[in-house]
């Protein structure tokens, strides 16, 4: 059987704790979902968190929480997820999307200013790929930002967890989210002031906007278990990167400064995506590209963001996650080290 790109990771403790709420029948929004923000409150160092039923209910109530005008100009990378992109555009929002730099993913500082001269007044940005961009010089823009940490959860930026800098943070819960709960997202904030705001949504939002206790219940414990399980996928990526500086295909830059969590194992192939991914299937491993679900694909504008689809063409993810296994892991490194 081909080694898929993507594991949920879900162990035994995981179907432990969703089977309990299915026999206790607490499936909907209830004490599952309380405890599960106590602990994003703990291990993610913020004031404040509200569990949804999606990353787009997480966006809405996000942006919701400014005093945008209609029809606001709104950042985004052309590499964030599609979603992100039609979601604005229902808020009734402009959305300004950027193109991003050539060796990190990120979009360029120059792009974020020029977008805040186009009337941008709001910046999503999206941590592609786990990557982090200079948080210090983020700080010093005149318009907010919000974070999207669905595949950088666990990551640091010096000593700081990503999720801590922005005026807010998303932190989606889909299936090829860093964690899963089966769907659904979490808006977090490390201000307290912004922590009193997200209380008092608390207080208005209907109760068919929350997370189910049902998916609470899993992703607590794929919170729990998270530092662990960033060891194991940092361990396999520092395989996979000796096997890859052998190639002539490139790894994903990170940021100075940043501490990545693994998300994934992408790679910037030097040549054709389907070479590439004849050879590999022959091992019986499986690639995708990296990029397939972005607002860059969507949009289908190359000229417009020539970075960003120069990423969709050339990127691919190769399978990176705890369940792997050391003995899967070398396999996949060996054939790294001999792509054509």
């Amino acid at each position: 059987m081909p080694i898929p790109v993507y594991s949920s990771t879900i162990r035994r403790s995981e179907m432990d704790a969703v089977l309990t709420c299915m026999v206790e029948e607490k499936i909907g929004p209830g004490a599952a979902n309380q405890k599960l923000i106590k602990l994003v409150k703990e291990l993610c160092c913020v004031e404040g968190a509200l569990a949804l039923r999606s990353p787009a209910q997480v966006l809405a109530y996000a942006l919701q929480c400014f005093d945008l005008p209609e029809k606001a100009g709104v950042l985004l990378s052309a590499l964030a997820p599609s979603w992100q992109y039609y979601e604005v555009k229902r808020l009734g929002f402009t959305p300004i999307v950027l193109d991003v730099a050539p060796s990190t993913a990120l979009v360029t500082f120059e792009a974020i200013e020029k977008g805040i001269q186009d009337g941008g007044r709001i910046l999503i940005l999206h941590e592609t790929l786990g990557n982090i961009p200079d948080m210090d010089y983020l700080s010093t823009l005149p318009i907010p930002f919000i974070e999207d940490i669905s595949f950088s959860a666990g990551a640091l930026y010096k000593e700081k967890r990503a999720g801590c800098f922005g005026a807010f943070a998303i932190l989606g819960l889909e299936e090829h989210d860093s964690l899963t709960g089966g769907g659904g997202g979490i808006l977090l904030t490390a201000e307290r002031k912004n922590a009193l705001i997200l209380k008092n949504k608390t207080q208005d939002a209907p109760i068919t906007d929350f997370l189910p206790d049902i998916n609470a219940a899993l992703a607590f414990v794929q919170l729990k278990n998270m530092e662990k399980n960033i060891a194991l996928r940092k361990e396999i990526q520092e395989l996979y990167m000796k096997s890859l500086l052998q190639t002539r295909h490139k790894p994903l830059l990170f940021s100075e400064n940043v501490t990545d969590s693994a998300y994934s194992f992408p790679v910037i192939l030097e040549t054709g995506f389907k070479e590439v991914k004849t050879y590999v299937n022959r091992k019986e491993i499986e690639i995708e590209p990296a990029f397939a679900d972005t607002i860059v694909s969507y949009l289908q504008e190359p000229d417009m963001y020539a970075n960003a689809a120069s990423f969709l063409l050339r990127t691919v993810l190769f399978p990176l996650y705890p369940r792997l296994g050391m003995q899967k892991a070398a396999k996949i490194a060996k054939v790294l080290a001999t792509l054509p």
